[in-house]
């Protein structure tokens, strides 16, 4: 009698309730990117501004950007590793609390005026949003191969609530600075970094079971695999992934649409002030490029699972051509253009980063996907990292006209790629990955 309880139960017993967790999984995941989506926000939205306030150089308002996604580079290694040794649990929210520690940082670092604390700070910070950029793998953990684009979209698209009511805090948040006797710019970032820890405080809390580990558990058996959805790469062979070019592609996707997007999106608060524009302004069209880079998620998830995302990553670099010549046309005192142009440039990034996802999701096995996403982050990271400081050089050197023209060509290397990819494709690799 002992024996049969102790049984484990079949995978066709199984079945339900993974379809449960996983929708578990989902809805604590979108809750705790809504906070975490705030924590977002200061960095792209008063970031440059204080940065260029205290060192007193617009050559340097780009640096923000750059510690971010140093900061972002490095917690991506070791959010990957933390999740592959105890979970994707712990390593999203070591990420989180790292970037709350990061917020307050900059808050004190802001008050003191000690630039080389602002600058730890910042990398701290970028921490965060290497969380929050993470969390989309763990949505993907139990999703099989037919809804993993969507399970990737449904995660990115709770960032839009946080991401848009972030930017648009900035002045209240200035407000409740003031009154605290800080920096009216901190206080952004004194809010974002209480999000941070709420975001932390849900995972650690209700973050159970752990998807990755269950994926791993499930994926031991082989009856479970297909249920699971790991990516059918024979796990005894350790260089498959290296020599599936889904990998290669995901990675370049990802890289260029971060790089393009971070240089554009982080001299535009800088251009509309030097223009005459008020915070107000540059706070709404910030708000909308954030939101227009998590909002679209579902489309993109339907788009990739239906259509196979080679046609969503073509998709994307033709959007970031197009942000891109628009945001260098648009007229000095023009904020709707301006807003259509990173409107446009957050759907392209989007497009970019659910399909890229899903092709490099597709082309890793479960027992090693922690760790390679990981490092795939790194590469993206380093990508905004350059974008960001890049872009504050060749604004002060050249214009913000020649930064957007640069960014649409840049943009034109995905459609190149994806032709490059058909070219070179297996015939088995083009029936058995979308």
């Amino acid at each position: 009698m002992h024996d049969a309880e102790a049984k484990p139960p079949s995978p066709q017993a199984n079945a339900p309730s993974l379809t449960g967790t996983q929708k578990r999984t989902l809805a604590v995941l979108l809750v705790s990117q809504i906070f975490s989506g705030v924590g977002l926000a200061a960095g792209v939205t008063v970031g440059a501004l204080l940065v260029q306030d205290m060192l007193r150089s617009t050559a340097l308002a780009g640096l923000p950007s750059a510690l971010l996604t140093a900061g972002s580079a490095v917690a991506a290694v070791s959010i990957g590793r933390i999740s592959h040794a105890l979970g994707r649990r712990p390593g999203l929210a070591a990420g989180y609390l790292a970037g709350a520690l990061g917020g307050a940082g900059v808050v004190a670092a802001a008050s003191l005026d000690l630039p080389a604390l602002l600058v730890i700070s910042l990398v701290l910070y970028g921490a965060g949003t290497a969380a929050n950029l993470q969390a989309r793998y763990a949505g993907a953990d139990l999703a099989a191969a037919r809804n993993r684009a969507r399970a990737v979209s449904t995660v990115l698209v709770a960032t839009t609530l946080g991401g848009v009511v972030g930017p648009n805090l900035a002045a209240p948040a200035g407000h409740l600075a003031t009154a605290l006797g800080l920096p009216p710019l901190t206080g952004l970032f004194l809010v974002s970094g209480a999000a941070f820890a709420v975001a932390a405080l849900i995972l650690i809390v209700w973050l159970r079971p752990d998807p990755l580990v269950l994926a791993r558990s499930l994926a031991d058996e082989p009856e479970d695999a297909p249920r699971v959805g790991s990516g059918a790469v024979p796990e005894d062979s350790k260089h498959a992934e290296r020599r599936h070019p889904g990998l290669w592609l995901g990675v370049l996707v990802m890289v260029l649409g971060q790089l393009v997007m971070v240089a554009i999106m982080t001299m535009t608060p800088v251009h509309m002030q030097d223009h005459g524009h008020s915070a107000a302004a540059s706070g709404l069209v910030i708000a909308l490029h954030v939101g227009a880079m998590y909002l679209p998620s579902p489309l993109a998830g339907t788009l990739s699972d239906r259509c196979g995302p080679k046609r969503v990553v073509i998709a994307s670099g033709l959007v970031l051509l197009a942000a891109g010549v628009i945001a260098a046309a648009s007229p000095d005192d023009s904020v709707v253009l301006l807003a259509v142009a990173l409107v446009l440039l957050g759907v392209g990034w989007n497009f970019g980063l659910v399909s890229g996802t899903t092709i490099l999701t597709n082309a890793v096995p479960v027992t090693t996907r922690a760790k390679t996403q990981g490092v795939v982050d790194v590469a993206v990271a380093v990508a905004g990292a350059t974008g960001g400081m890049a872009s504050g050089v060749v604004v002060a050197a050249a214009s913000y006209p020649l930064l957007a023209l640069t960014g649409a060509a840049l943009a034109l290397v995905v459609p190149a790629a994806i032709a490059i990819s058909a070219r070179r494709a297996l015939p088995g690799d083009r029936a058995g990955r979308p």
